[in-house]
């Protein structure tokens, strides 16, 4: 085999090894640069994922934390430790001022406003306070606090000082409490001055309108308010807009409106302007009769007990000056207690000799349903048909009367259901069988020193009517809309009568705006008057 000479050879062998050496070349360059530029990618998601995972747990943290009352009552928490501090020294601030010292005082004050804004912006920021924040803060207090003790305001000296003024607290409160609720007793009592405009304009008409009063005079002989086959309502007020709305609320509800005749009895002030407005009003039809407590002459001291303790100087005394007892519930002394026309309900056989049935509602109720299947109600014999309370204890009869008196305790059952007044139908002929209203004469005597029962209408009703009231159906009544804020709104859809009871009436401004639409519905705001005294 022929060899090609070796000066040929060479060369050739040369070319190829540079071209080897240079892609060699090459490729170690590439593989560098891709080792470089993977080691920095590798890098940055080494370090930004626990960027990521930090940042989620600080979302995550910050969820935790957004409730600030978890936070200051956690053990660990600053937030904590500063309010404990805060409240101790307060305690130095008060004992450091009875004992002149007013620099440590002020001192104190500082930190504990310092205290007070650092709590008040992790709450509104909803971040944990921390610890560059909260050590100096802590560590003067800390200071300060030692300070005071090391001046003998020692723990013992603290917790007298701390019982005193807890203490007079406690009796600021309790003067507090017993202002509001008079206060608010005063409110529930007195009559908006826009129903006061309506009432001297209408007596402004009943003055001058002279036809009125004749029309007035006519509807006393009407046979239909004798007429026992029709169904009576009786109402003794002296609110006019509130019968109004009792009237217009009945009458709206009722399949035969005509069939109804209402008897009002009301206070010479505002007899007038009772006839000017129901006279000139239409309530589809239905009958009104308004008659003046005053006209009742029969009803005097001599043969009432009730009006003879009322006209008594002492009783007066009592609810318009005051009493120096302060055990006694401001509602107790309401000047309501003697007004005769909130006793008129013990003497209705005697106010309509000649009805054998009548349904008596309070001023403060609103109607929602027929009332007059009332009247075919089988009483059994008993004169006072009412729905029972004593679902709840404290509406038995131990509750409303002194049992620790012979007088009660032996002819009462002290755990007797209790019963409402304010809607009510009363069989007048077992009433007067029964003979009622004397039951209620005598009990009065029995209580003419006020021991055996709180002031008010129904203790003595529930005396007067023992053993002679049927139990209704719970839903003819429902009662609580002028104090309980959380009654079922399906028991109010279901009752025929709610009534306001309680001091929040719906005719005030600060009555419970939740109900306040029930009894609204049944103003007339179409008419001029109340329009131009503006009462809703």
């Amino acid at each position: 085999m022929r060899r090609r000479a070796a000066d040929y050879r060479r060369p050739v062998r040369r070319r190829f090894s540079c071209w080897i050496w240079a892609l060699l070349g090459l490729f170690c360059i590439a593989g560098f640069v891709l080792l470089v530029v993977q080691h920095n990618h590798h890098h940055e998601d080494r370090v930004e994922q626990p960027t990521l995972e930090i940042s989620a747990r600080d979302v995550q943290v910050r969820h935790e934390r957004l409730n600030f009352t978890k936070e200051i009552s956690s053990v660990t928490s600053y937030a904590r430790q500063l309010a404990e501090q805060m409240t101790l020294a307060k305690a130095y601030v008060i004992i450091a001022k009875e004992h002149n010292n007013l620099h440590l005082a002020w001192e104190l004050s500082s930190k504990i406003r310092k205290c007070q804004f650092l709590l008040s912006k992790a709450a509104m920021t909803e971040e944990p306070i921390a610890l560059n924040e909260a050590e100096p803060i802590i560590k003067g207090m800390s200071s300060l606090i030692y300070k005071a003790q090391d001046a003998h305001y020692d723990i013992a000296t603290t917790i007298m000082t701390m019982k005193s003024h807890i203490q007079a607290l406690e009796e600021r409160a309790n003067a507090a409490t017993v202002q509001s609720t008079f206060f608010g007793q005063l409110a529930a009592e007195a009559l908006p001055k826009n129903l006061h405009c309506v009432t001297l304009k209408l007596m402004a008409d009943w003055i001058k309108e002279t036809p009125l009063q004749e029309l007035a005079d006519d509807n006393k002989n009407s046979p239909r308010l004798v007429d026992n086959n029709l169904y009576h309502f009786c109402i003794f007020s002296d609110n006019l807009l509130a019968i109004s709305v009792v009237i217009n609320s009945t009458v709206s509800n009722a399949d035969h409106p005509k069939q109804l005749v209402f008897h009002i009895v009301t206070n010479g002030v505002n007899y007038g302007a009772m006839q000017a407005w129901f006279l000139s009003n239409d309530f589809k039809g239905s009958t009104v009769e308004v008659q003046n407590v005053e006209h009742l002459t029969w009803l005097n001291a001599s043969y009432s007990p009730v009006v003879k303790q009322l006209a008594e100087e002492d009783s007066r005394a009592y609810y318009f000056k005051g009493s120096g007892d302060i055990n006694i519930e401001p509602k107790f002394r309401n000047p309501k207690y003697i007004s005769l026309l909130n006793h008129l309900r013990f003497y209705i056989p005697e106010i309509y000799p000649q009805l054998e049935k009548v349904v008596f509602l309070d001023d403060d109720v609103v109607v929602q349903k027929d009332l007059t299947t009332l009247f075919s109600l089988d009483l059994h014999g008993n004169a006072n048909g009412a729905v029972e309370t004593c679902l709840e204890a404290f509406h038995r009869y131990y509750k409303y009367l002194n049992f620790s008196n012979s007088i009660i305790s032996s002819k009462i059952d002290p755990q007797a259901c209790g019963w409402a007044f304010g809607m009510n139908i009363f069989d007048l002929v077992a009433w007067r069988k029964a003979n009622v209203t004397g039951r209620y004469h005598y009990w009065q005597e029995q209580n003419a020193d006020k021991t055996l029962w709180k002031l008010g209408t129904l203790p003595p009703g529930l005396l007067a009517f023992y053993g002679l009231t049927e139990p209704l159906d719970r839903r003819w009544h429902v009662l609580g809309l002028g104090y309980d804020l959380n009654i079922d709104n399906r028991l109010i859809e279901s009752a025929a009568v709610v009534h306001f009871n309680g001091n929040l009436k719906p005719w005030l401004k600060f009555g419970i705006g939740r109900y306040r639409p029930l009894w609204e519905r049944y103003v007339n705001q179409t008419h001029s008057y109340l329009q131009d005294c503006v009462i809703i």
